[in-house]
């Protein structure tokens, strides 16, 4: 009986030691780096057992103001420096941690079946997903780019929009046929089989596009934080990027 009271204490003991040597990592990271992020958090865990790396996918805006709200986020990685910038003025982010992750273009999809067209031609079309300017980095630049082009007015005037909450959905919508096409990532459209590119964006019309990478306030309190962010900017993970269709030197 003794010997069993021992044995268990000394199982619990060990199991003590194991949890509080666990170390977790909160990463919230834009849409459209879902499925990058998972290959690079498996690389990872697997050299870094002890580090758990828990995610939260979504628009750049929605996360950080999540954030801002206080979800647990240790990593923060936008679609666009503006949400970035948004955390450091509400003094939620690390100061001098934020640096460049990486690059991505724009484009416009289309279901398989449809003709190749131009921006020019896009008022032929009934519906066109666009992920929400206000919160989504990818609608905001498609926003741009029709502005520059003066027809931004005119589609929205004639409610041709189809406004997503991140740039996955929008391209869902193209996929299934829900809206004639979608402004989406060119890496979102390297991973779908029901759809395709029916042009790319003048860079020149839209901001550049570009992913930073941060530590949050809590996160530079968090040594396994720091630890995953060095990963994130090291050779490894910008060869993961480059497989991927992302600019590893944005």
């Amino acid at each position: 009986m003794k010997r069993s009271i021992v044995a268990a204490v000394l199982l619990l003991h060990c199991c003590c030691a194991v949890w509080s040597h666990a170390e977790t990592v909160h990463l919230s990271a834009a849409a459209s780096l879902t499925d990058v992020c998972k290959e690079l958090i498996a690389a990872y865990s697997a050299k870094q057992k002890e580090t758990k790396v828990l995610t939260n996918f979504g628009s750049s805006g929605a996360l950080a103001k999540q954030i801002e709200q206080g979800a647990p986020a240790d990593v923060f990685i936008s679609a666009s420096p503006e949400w970035t910038s948004y955390l450091a003025d509400k003094q939620l982010a690390a100061p001098g941690s934020e640096k460049p992750f990486a690059g991505n273009s724009l484009v416009f999809v289309g279901s398989a079946t449809t003709a190749a067209l131009s921006m020019e031609q896009l008022n032929t079309l009934k519906r066109i997903a666009i992920g929400n300017p206000q919160n989504v980095p990818a609608g905001k630049y498609a926003k741009q780019a029709l502005e520059k082009v003066g027809m931004y007015a005119a589609l929205e005037q004639e409610k041709k929009f189809v406004l997503t909450e991140d740039v996955r959905h929008a391209l869902m919508y193209a996929e299934h046929g829900e809206a004639d096409g979608a402004f989406v990532y060119k890496t979102d459209a390297l991973l779908t089989k029901n759809a395709k590119v029916l042009f790319t964006v003048d860079a020149a019309l839209h901001d550049k596009i570009t992913y930073p990478m941060l530590l949050t306030a809590a996160g530079a309190k968090n040594a396994a934080a720091k630890a995953f962010c060095d990963y994130l900017s090291g050779p490894e993970a910008k060869a993961v990027l480059e497989k991927h269709g992302f600019a590893a030197n944005p």
